[in-house]
């Protein structure tokens, strides 16, 4: 009776030691910005980056315009696409001992063809809790807007530029769902017009450029067309283009 009392005795020193542990591990919440109108930004956001005890930036000076304007004064370290590699560790160290810390980008959601699938992945490995907040992000908009197909859709991002481009545009040729892609104004022309070659000129198509901002617009109808337009008219602002899929 004596054994199987200091079993139990011992088992619930362990539980207290592991929930004390757990206690002390911070957070990594992972904060949407808006896309390009300030007032998109949520009160949640704000209160979250306000509260974090770092704030994780894609570019310092770019979020440091946007911290300012809402009042958050936290301390702020870069992270992209270039650091993060060698960041990582030392983050999740910080969180481990109890720091909470907020992961933003540029614009938008982070992950979302953003730096930030590395430090959640890690994070999840270490058993770190990570919230993600609702809040912008580009494609969604522009895929709601366009007036194809968004019951089902694949979002591809940026293409690659050079090696694997034509092999990832040879493998959405049977793709029948909503295709959603990112792209540069100065690569857009370019792109399109390749997509005319691998889809058909005549596929349906929504280009749809500085969303949420005052010249937001969103150019619908076939690959030549939409061509046309953009020739005729230099695109400007961040891209989103929203191709129909293939017909049966």
């Amino acid at each position: 009776m004596e054994a199987i009392n200091f079993i139990h005795l011992i088992s619930f020193y362990i539980c207290s030691i592991i929930t004390e542990c757990n206690c002390f591990m911070g957070k990594l919440y992972v904060v949407p910005t808006p896309v390009g109108n300030l007032e998109d930004m949520t009160f949640r956001a704000i209160r979250v980056l306000k509260e974090a005890d770092l704030i994780l930036a894609e570019d310092t000076r770019t979020s440091g315009i946007l911290l300012k304007h809402f009042e958050i004064k936290n301390a702020m370290q870069s992270h992209h696409k270039f650091n993060e590699h060698k960041t990582v560790e030392g983050i999740v160290n910080r969180i481990k001992a109890g720091e909470t810390v907020a992961l933003i980008s540029d614009a938008g959601t982070p992950g979302i063809s953003d730096p930030g699938f590395l430090i959640v992945r890690e994070c999840v490995k270490n058993d770190i809790e990570v919230q993600c907040l609702p809040g912008a992000t580009a494609f969604v908009p522009a895929l709601v807007a366009s007036g194809l197909p968004d019951e089902r859709f694949c979002f591809e991002g940026f293409l690659p530029q050079k090696k694997g481009r034509v092999t990832r545009l040879t493998s959405l040729q049977e793709e029948k769902r909503t295709m959603i892609f990112y792209e540069s104004p100065y690569r857009l022309v370019k792109t399109l017009t390749q997509f005319a070659e691998f889809f058909g000129a005549e596929r349906p198509v929504s280009v749809c450029r500085e969303i949420s901002k005052i010249h937001e617009e969103s150019v619908r109808g076939t690959l030549t067309e939409v061509i046309a337009h953009f020739t005729q008219n230099e695109p400007r602002g961040e891209i989103v283009i929203v191709l129909s899929g293939k017909e049966d």
